[in-house]
């Protein structure tokens, strides 16, 4: 059966009859099917002129409800998301047909994307100017249809972007949030780990709008908000067991539906929303540390990832206070860059084996005597205080960081 033959069918969310005529009306200009399909690529509304150019990619879109992925299709989505004209794009199978495509959008908010199969030539300036005269009008069905729920949504998704900048009293937070009057807090934060396809769309678009869908279905009276590529999400009522349970829901149900491997945040419990800013402060340091590592686990607060952020904040203030670094391991990193030496290696696993020598000699894969022998020279060389605990720690801290990348002593 060919759904383009037949009547525009009822019920596809978020559509309306002005889409369907719309998109009739591209594909008249164009000479192929056309489709308007939201941010999560489910298609609201498509052409269904007689004769006009179809392939099977676009037949199970309309069949389905939603266009199937895969990677090279979810880069077109981006490339088109992120271009202000007609973006024209390559086949990616042998039976497909070429597509030329422009992005639904509000001023700078994303609402969706047009797609229409070409005709037997490329559109013309005329062709063009259809598909981003019928890019803008979607995106004005598409807002006219927004309901007054999803209003209410943006303004509290404002409410908690302001509150997590510290902006506005605690009263007016937990008024402009409708918490509580004793509320247990916790913030949550979702965020792309590294390493993992990019499926997420310009500044995390994809993952915020699903992150709203999953919460206003969850739990009702959550707030969401995007900042950058995070999203948060802040939970009125919840103990730590119910956040972190939640947290691994949104996890495992948000990777899905994104194709793409999630990190997630649980914040310590609070009671005053003037505490936000800082629970996003915990938030984003947990997240720096679990999006770095492709080892990291998907649910994490503070207290599973202490001591790599403890580190981080070290590197840090190493970074802006440079003459805090101990000299004598600088010039130990210097001597083994321009010799071949290994003396920082040797100390550091002499200090992560706690002075075990037999340990820290097999570790390095050297004979203990061998291990000795450098750290007798790193004391001399180097004046090394290894004795003392206090210059071990120090010692043991800047050996666990990397060298700054611009210090010509270490370059």
């Amino acid at each position: 059966m060919d759904l383009t033959d037949t009547p525009n069918p009822p019920g596809l969310d978020g559509t309306s009859e002005e889409l369907f005529a719309l998109a009739n009306a591209v594909a008249a200009v164009i000479g192929g099917s056309v489709a308007i399909e939201d941010l999560d690529h489910r298609v609201l509304a498509y052409s269904s002129l007689p004769g006009q150019r179809i392939d099977e990619l676009r037949r199970r879109g309309i069949l389905e409800r939603r266009v199937p992925e895969d990677p090279e299709q979810l880069r077109q989505y981006r490339e088109v998301l992120g271009a202000r004209g007609v973006v024209r794009l390559p086949v990616l199978a042998p039976d497909e047909l070429p597509r030329a495509a422009a992005a639904i959008r509000a001023g700078n908010l994303p609402l969706g994307t047009l797609w229409a199969i070409v005709g037997e030539t490329p559109p013309d300036e005329a062709g063009d100017r259809a598909l981003l005269d019928g890019a803008r009008l979607a995106a004005l069905h598409m807002l006219r249809h927004r309901s007054a729920a999803e209003l209410g949504l943006r303004a509290r998704e404002d409410a908690l972007r302001a509150a997590l900048r510290g902006d506005g009293t605690a009263p007016e937070t937990r008024f402009q949030l409708g918490l509580p009057v004793r509320p247990r807090l916790t913030l949550l934060g979702f965020a792309p780990a590294a390493g993992g396809p990019d499926t997420l769309g310009p500044g995390g678009v994809r993952l915020a709008a699903a992150a709203a869908r999953h919460w206003a279905a969850v739990r009702a009276d959550a707030a969401v908000a995007a900042v950058g590529r995070t999203v948060y999400a802040l939970l009125p009522q919840a103990g730590p067991d119910e956040a972190r349970r939640l947290s691994e829901q949104a996890v495992a149900a948000l990777g899905r539906t994104l194709a793409a491997p999630l990190r997630a945040a649980v914040s310590r419990p609070a009671t005053d929303p003037a505490a936000l800013p800082a629970l996003r402060a915990e938030v984003d340091d947990v997240l720096r540390v679990t999006t770095a590592s492709p080892d990291a686990p998907g649910v994490a607060a503070l207290t599973d990832v202490h001591a790599q952020v403890l580190l981080l904040h070290c590197a840090d203030e190493l970074a802006r206070r440079p003459g805090l670094r101990h000299p004598a391991i600088d010039a130990m990193r210097a001597h083994d860059h321009g010799r071949g030496t290994a003396y920082a290696a040797s100390v550091l696993a002499w200090l992560d084996a706690v002075g075990n020598i037999a340990e820290a000699a097999q570790r390095l894969t050297v004979h203990p005597n061998t291990l000795k022998y450098r750290l007798r020279r790193a004391r001399e060389l180097f004046g090394l205080a290894l004795d003392d605990p206090d210059v071990r720690l120090s010692c043991w801290l800047q050996l666990r960081l990397p060298p700054p990348a611009a210090d010509p002593r270490t370059a």
